[in-house]
């Protein structure tokens, strides 16, 4: 086909840089139209021609001039540029434009969305690890030395739950510096320094301390290492029992006088109870008044203060410059409540640099019953917390005088009463001493 004006050729010796022999200006030459492939043709608004100027409103294909139509060059393959065609994303979406990848785009809204599901996912995943681990440790730890199911002639259970909570002067692990600096002694074995009774039910928490000096009857029992069986030794103080056969002995004394089934026993000695305040960073106390006494080593002025170890384990020991049993159990009970306060909180709990001290120091030297469980042992705690907050009741036993060796003798009427109200999980009414 012939593309040149008034039938010219393209061949002949004077083709190549010679002009058309007509007296008049030449046309101009048009170059064959090259389309480049995957570029949108352009419309030159022309119709059909024979030039191969692309087809305008009356049809034909579309005449790429070659030239650049405002697009920046330089960028990726298919990204928008501002001026241009419509890229990807449709009409409009450039950079900074609405619908576009610029800030505030719905993508990078969808970015941000993404990451924060993706790092709550994370989070909650840790968590549950952390937890998981933090359990199965803690588990490993505890001593579940006593078993309650040899315990003979149990009363019948009644609604809630009933632990026995014992401090022992027990020095196992402690050395000689440790000794001297707590005041504890070097008296070979253990004896019972603080006995509790708490109850935990949907009616409120009771805390019910046994003096240590309590007139009792010990039963007859079975040797738990021995496997012998004993006859009753008859009446002694409380603290007998367990000096006599340990745990279960305590625990068979207890039901026997009160007639109410002991579920859970925990006891801790004089070392993880200091250990266990100085993980905490110490328990805020307001003393009642001056106390001084060269036997437990209290020193304090009355007023608000933060205990450490050593201080509170002198606190609860004190008992001449109490001067009764009974002072020293309601001393007992106050700062129980106020550590077990200070333990179940977020800052603690959820403070692995905190928990973790705190439970070692405690696990290492609590001794529990057999079927104590984690949960058992948080339930004890958050009640002990909860009484202090006043959901519930702290009390000494019902006391009626004085008995032999100096004891204190139980006053059964408002003993029996009380532990009918425990038993049926109903409020406590009954004052104790």
């Amino acid at each position: 086909m012939n593309q040149w004006p008034d039938g010219r050729t393209d061949e002949g010796p004077d083709r190549h840089g010679r002009g058309g022999a007509a007296p008049e200006p030449e046309p101009t030459r048009v170059m064959p139209h090259t389309q480049r492939p995957g570029v949108p043709q352009q419309n030159s608004g022309y119709g059909d021609s024979p030039y191969g100027h692309a087809a305008g409103p009356g049809g034909g294909a579309a005449y790429d001039s070659g030239y650049n139509t405002g697009q920046v060059y330089g960028g990726r393959h298919g990204d928008p540029q501002p001026g241009g065609p419509a890229g990807p994303g449709g009409p409009g979406d450039y950079a900074g434009g609405p619908g576009g990848y610029g800030p505030g785009g719905p993508a990078r809204q969808v970015d941000w969305r993404r990451r924060i599901k993706v790092g709550l996912i994370t989070f909650l995943v840790f968590m549950l690890v952390w937890s998981v681990g933090t359990y199965f440790w803690a588990d490993s730890k505890l001593k579940r030395d006593v078993d309650l199911s040899k315990v003979e002639d149990r009363p019948d259970g009644g609604e809630g739950t009933n632990y026995l909570i014992v401090g022992s002067d027990s020095r196992e692990g402690m050395s000689d510096d440790e000794k001297k600096k707590l005041h504890t002694g070097s008296a070979e074995g253990k004896r019972t320094d603080s006995m509790m009774i708490l109850h935990v039910g949907d009616n409120g928490n009771t805390m019910v301390s046994l003096p240590r000096d309590s007139w009792v009857t010990i039963p007859s029992f079975t040797g738990s290492e021995s496997g012998k069986h004993y006859e009753s030794p008859g009446a002694n103080k409380l603290n007998a029992a367990y000096a006599q056969d340990g745990p279960q002995l305590l625990v068979r004394t207890v039901e026997h006088n009160t007639g109410l089934k002991i579920d859970h026993y925990a006891e801790i000695g004089f070392g993880g109870f200091a250990k266990i305040v100085d993980a905490l960073g110490g328990v805020e106390m307001d003393i009642p008044r001056d106390i001084k006494d060269k036997n437990s080593g209290a020193d304090f002025k009355k007023g608000k203060q933060t205990l450490n170890g050593e201080d509170a384990l002198a606190f609860v020991r004190n008992r001449y410059e109490a001067g009764s049993d009974l002072e020293r159990t309601k001393n007992q009970q106050k700062f129980l409540s106020a550590l077990a306060n200070q333990t179940a909180t977020p800052s603690t709990v959820l403070n692995p640099f905190k928990l973790y001290p705190t439970l070692g120091s405690g696990l290492d030297t609590l001794i529990v019953d057999k079927d104590m469980s984690l949960w058992n042992l948080a339930s004890m705690f958050w009640a002990m917390k909860g009484i202090t907050g006043g959901d519930g009741t702290s009390m000494n036993m019902p006391i009626a005088g004085s008995a032999p060796m100096g004891s204190l003798k139980w006053d059964m009427g408002r003993v029996e009463e009380l532990v009918s109200q425990l038993k049926a999980d109903e409020k406590v009414t009954v004052k104790g001493d």
